[in-house]
């Protein structure tokens, strides 16, 4: 190691403390290994100081927003303070709604149902199906791939140019980090080119959100969508903050009890409704308020930690991921706007005659790391990546058109990082030590 990477590894801040920072796995090869949970694109560990926070609270577990008791007086104080601090971490503007929902599948799913009559729908086909989906029952279009920043501004510009914006309104769903290239994405000027022809945007910051500060103030968007369990806090808490007026015009995206204000029986037997105009109108049932407060705690975590110096630790971790890989004969990393473009700890590769799903086992069985393989839920943006379909005979004798991905934040070791690229030298160079077969579309050990 040279004496400037000890300086910059030197000046590097500490991982942050997570779930499972001290769980050992068996290696198939004999023996035990610290997991390398380098997944972090699909789920974040969550942090200590969350589940610490969780712990704290889950004694005084009460009712929201319908019970006098002390309990349900301090629980619903929770929940609302947990929305006051996502507001901040997100800097909101006054006017804007934070609505908890499941995930940002579930948020992204609640605006379509918000979405004016005759509303059209603009998407890139690198976009997560979360965001690519749930437009069907509108007017969608899908514009192709860009490969550049420059170039995607340029095409959203094209395709709202051929629209009236006095004859409906229109609707921008972009990404902020790609789930499979790590790239970011010209938010803010795809945000300008949206309200210069009359058309809204929402931000998809379910990659984002974990690795920079999001500011819906300055990216200028409508709206923004993030999941808890990427943002490290446990699973089944996602956020859809933004405008109001569509959310409140629009009918609940749950009916029931919450979302009311008023229920009165009519004489014709049938039941008439005054629905809220607030949050409620979209959070019917008992609210989720542990993953609620979690997610506020993830976000004081961040916030506290400094995003600033958890990006330059980020940085150093990815150089050592693409140098590494890059002396790797066999390697092909993906990249969609090319090699010098900024991005998070989210990269995507494929290994010449091998299968990624051989890989992506191997690395698990014989070396104790935990990485994701397939087409990550982006299907239309791996294709592009691939240049068609790709067709890779390794042990397991499957062919297949897909690809590995490693993924890291905040509470990644560099021993991770460092046991990742030795893993993946060893494999090229020498093959996998064990046997696999094909077993419902997956390789899995011969045991």
């Amino acid at each position: 190691m040279s004496v400037s990477t000890v300086a910059v590894a030197q000046s590097v801040c500490a991982p942050l403390p997570v779930l499972g920072r001290d769980v050992t796995v068996p290696l198939v090869t004999g023996g035990e290994v610290s997991y390398a949970a380098l997944d972090y694109a699909a789920s974040a560990p969550a942090l200590q100081r969350v589940w610490d926070d969780v712990a704290a609270y889950a004694p005084y577990y009460g009712s929201v927003h319908r019970g006098a008791g002390y309990l349900s007086q301090l629980s619903t104080d929770l929940f609302e303070n947990a929305r006051t601090t996502v507001a901040e971490f997100l800097d909101c503007r006054p006017d804007d709604q934070v609505v908890f929902t499941r995930s940002t599948t579930d948020s992204l799913n609640l605006l379509a149902t918000a979405l004016p009559a005759g509303c059209q729908v603009f998407v890139f086909e690198t976009e997560h199906h979360a965001a690519l989906l749930p437009w069907q029952d509108t007017h969608v279009t899908v514009l192709d791939a860009p490969r550049s920043p420059e170039q995607a501004v340029r095409t959203l510009e094209r395709a709202l140019g051929d629209r009236d914006p006095h004859d409906s309104p229109a609707l921008v769903c972009v990404t902020g980090a790609s789930n499979v290239t790590g790239e970011l994405w010209p938010v803010r000027e795809l945000a300008r080119a949206a309200h210069a022809h009359g058309a809204r945007i929402v931000l998809d910051a379910a990659q984002l959100a974990p690795h920079h500060p999001v500011s819906v103030r300055d990216l200028g968007v409508d709206w923004v969508a993030f999941s808890g369990h990427k943002l490290y806090a446990p699973f089944g808490s996602g956020v859809l903050a933004g405008r109001a007026d569509w959310l409140r015009e629009a009918g609940p995206y749950l009916a029931g009890g919450g979302a009311s204000r008023k229920v009165a029986r009519r004489a014709d037997g049938g039941v008439d409704v005054e629905w809220h105009e607030s949050v409620a109108r979209h959070e019917a049932g008992s609210p989720n308020v542990i993953g609620a407060y979690s997610i506020a705690s993830a976000c004081k975590a961040l916030t506290e930690a400094g995003f600033e110096a958890l990006v330059d630790r980020e940085q150093h971790l990815i150089r050592r991921v693409r140098e590494g890989l890059a002396e790797v004969p066999g390697v092909r990393v993906l990249s969609l706007f090319g090699e010098d473009a900024p991005r998070v700890g989210v990269i995507s590769f494929v290994v010449e005659d091998w299968n990624s799903s051989h890989f992506a086992a191997a690395l698990s069985a014989e070396y104790g790391i935990g990485v994701r393989d397939g087409l990550f839920c982006a299907h239309p943006l791996v294709r592009v990546l691939l240049g068609g379909d790709r067709r890779a005979q390794g042990e397991c004798g499957a062919s297949a058109e897909a690809a590995i991905r490693v993924s890291f934040g905040a509470g990644t070791p560099e021993e991770h990082v460092d046991r990742f690229i030795r893993a993946v030298a060893e494999l090229v160079r020498s093959g996998a030590k064990w046997t696999y077969r094909t077993e419902s579309g997956r390789c899995v050990l011969v045991r």
